[in-house]
Formats: C-alpha cells, sequence, structure tokens
C-alpha cells in the first residue's frame, strides 16, 4: 500500500512510490517514495521572500510558507540560519558513536550500504487503517488523494537487504540538526538552495539520499533510528497536528511581524537538538526521525528537482528512515523544513 498526497488539497503526481507493504500485501523493495499525504494547508512556496507581501488572508499557498521559528516565547533568534555553524558535540561526554576522521561536530559513519531494502509493515496505525478501507473499491484498489499519512507501528524483524551487493560507505555527518548544537532549536523556514550554502560556507556538504538513510537505519536497515516498533516517547514525533489559520514569511522576515510570529509559535512543536537521548542513530547521530524534515541532494536530478526532504516532523507523518519526500521544488520552503551537514571522512 503506498499513499499520494499533495499539498493545498491539490492531487500531486509521484513518479517513485513507498511501498508499505502490509502482511497480506507485497514488501517493500522501494528506496524512496517521492510523496506522503501531507495537511492540506502545508503548502511550501517556491517564491522568494521579496515575492512574499502579507496578506492574512491569502489562500494557503499563495505566498512563501516559513515555519515556526521559535517556540520560546518572544525568542527572536530561536531556529536562526545566523544561529552558528558547528557546535561543540564532541565536548559533552559519553556521547554515542565516534568523530574518528570527522570534524569534532560531527559523527563518522562507516561500514556497507544495503540500496534497495525489503521492510514488510505488520501492524499500521488505527488512522491509516480507516482511511484505507473508506477509499477500498469493491476490486480490493484504494482510490482518491488523502491527507492521512502511512503510519506504521511495527516492521517484521529483520529488514532484508534485497540488494546484490552492499555498498561500502564511509563520511562524516553532523551529530545534531543544523546549527549542530545540543540544547539549540534546529532551524527551519529554510529552502533546500539555502541549506547547500550553508553547508558550504562552513566546509561541509548537504547529505544525500543514501547517507541519510544509511546514518539513521545503519547496517541493521532499521526503519526507526530506535528499531522496528514506532515509539513517539523516544522521537519528536506524532504529535497532534495544528491548522495553520496564516500564510507565513521566511524565518527572520517573519519574527519582524507580530501576527507572523504568533503564528509560528503557535505551530512550532520542535524540542532542542538532543533533548531526546533515545532519539539516536546506531551510528550515534540525533533526531534524524522527527522533529524536523531534513533537505538532502538527489544525485542525478536536475534543478529544480534536486531537492528532497528525510526524516520526517513532528506532526503525525512517517517519521522514518527510508522514504523520501520528492515534490519540494529547491525553493521552497516551510515550518518543517531544515536540515543538517555531511563531510567526506579523513583517509584511514
Amino acid at each position: 500500500m503506498f499513499l499520494c498526497g499533495g499539498l493545498a488539497a491539490a492531487a500531486l503526481a509521484c513518479d517513485r512510490r513507498e511501498h508499505a507493504a502490509t502482511p497480506s500485501g507485497p514488501a517493500d523493495a522501494s528506496a524512496t517514495a517521492d510523496a506522503e499525504p501531507a495537511p492540506a494547508d502545508d503548502a511550501a512556496a517556491a517564491q522568494t521572500d521579496a515575492a512574499a507581501p502579507w496578506d492574512p488572508a491569502a489562500p494557503d499557498g499563495a505566498t512563501p510558507e516559513p515555519s515556526p521559528g521559535s517556540s520560546d516565547a518572544g525568542s527572536s533568534d530561536a531556529g536562526s540560519l545566523d544561529g552558528g555553524s558547528s557546535g561543540a558535540a564532541s565536548l559533552d561526554g559519553g556521547l554515542p558513536g565516534s568523530s574518528e576522521g570527522c570534524p569534532d561536530d560531527m559523527v563518522l559513519v562507516d561500514g556497507d550500504y544495503c540500496p534497495l531494502v525489503d521492510q514488510v509493515c505488520l501492524k499500521h496505525h488505527k488512522e491509516f487503517e480507516k482511511d484505507q478501507a473508506r477509499r477500498s473499491t469493491p476490486y480490493g484498489e484504494v482510490e482518491g488523494t488523502t491527507s492521512v499519512s502511512e503510519r506504521c507501528l511495527e516492521y517484521r524483524q529483520p529488514t532484508v537487504c534485497l540488494s546484490k551487493k552492499r555498498t561500502p560507505m564511509r563520511y562524516c555527518v553532523d551529530r545534531y540538526e543544523w546549527p549542530n548544537t545540543k540544547g539549540e532549536l534546529p532551524a527551519l523556514l529554510v529552502s533546500w538552495r539555502e541549506a547547500v550554502k550553508k553547508c558550504e560556507g562552513v566546509g561541509k556538504r548537504l547529505c544525500t539520499e543514501d547517507e541519510f538513510n544509511f546514518a539513521c537505519e545503519g547496517e541493521e536497515m532499521l526503519p526507526y533510528t530506535y528499531g522496528h516498533e514506532r515509539d513517539p516517547t523516544k522521537c519528536n514525533i506524532d504529535r497532534p497536528f495544528r491548522q495553520r489559520e496564516l500564510t507565513l514569511y521566511r524565518y527572520e522576515r517573519c519574527m519582524k511581524h507580530p501576527k507572523c510570529k504568533a503564528e509560528l509559535e503557535r505551530l512550532d512543536q520542535r524540542v532542542p537538538a538532543g533533548s531526546m537521548p533515545a532519539c539516536v542513530s546506531p551510528f550515534g547521530v540525533h533526531d534524524l526521525n522527527g522533529n524536523i524534515n531534513e533537505w538532502v541532494v538527489r544525485p542525478g536530478r536536475k534543478s529544480p528537482d534536486r531537492s528532497g526532504l528525510k526524516g520526517g516532523w513532528w506532526g503525525p507523518m512517517r517519521g522514518r528512515c527510508r522514504p523520501t519526500v520528492g515534490f519540494h521544488k529547491e525553493e521552497d520552503y516551510g515550518y518543517e523544513q531544515g536540515f543538517r551537514c555531511c563531510k567526506d571522512a579523513a583517509p584511514r
């Protein structure tokens, strides 16, 4: 079964889909998913900040939608893109993972990656099951668009690698979401192109799809960083959806407009980086599931389709390692979108 959702209540085509298998259905052999159902108002705009007049009455998608900037009441710099380039993560004792061959604020990811996996869902969320039943035809097919995300509560163990050969990978990844500082709220309201520039500005690069996958799931190909069963107590996922009521600006501009700022603070449900210690991957990377969607590079694609979003955010969405949402263009931004950086590891 798969879900192909749309933005602003519009039906969007998916050129590749993730098939999350039920016990009686086909197995999941897909590496990415180009779309997931999003709340009807989750419109990430493709316009620039300069072209976005403040219009509280404008329909969703009429102007670019930045995202909640700060959950700290009145804090104008929480989540800012200029909040810092790298945190002193390695100064905290007892952190999981290794920084060997990497900068101190990054984690080494080293091992053999499976490009194609078989992840079979044994139990879905009741909301998803009800939606599937509602849209089922007498012929056993599911028709129509939906705003209900496919959430799997339990996957079959172990995950099976369907690739003939695994790919050796060795690279560094930020331990936390940008600005990569433990205890800070991750930045939001950032486009893919802005994320690329920010990473390059500190001598790093935006992670690829496969790099995110491997850093998140490890060699065991875990559906979630912490295992095969979905658990909202471990990562910041499955929080109640809050309907957006105003069209939003980019972060810095929004914080200068009281109405926009108040709307961001109402929507925002981020938690500080590293504040959920169980939300850590086998390699020691924090918050790869939930909290914010993270921009990645989709190799082999041309502009404006090089952008993808991984990991899910705090809402009732996928919130796991493998799927990639691919319909957001490079200039899009939204109140759940951020990033982290990668870098080549030093030779052994």
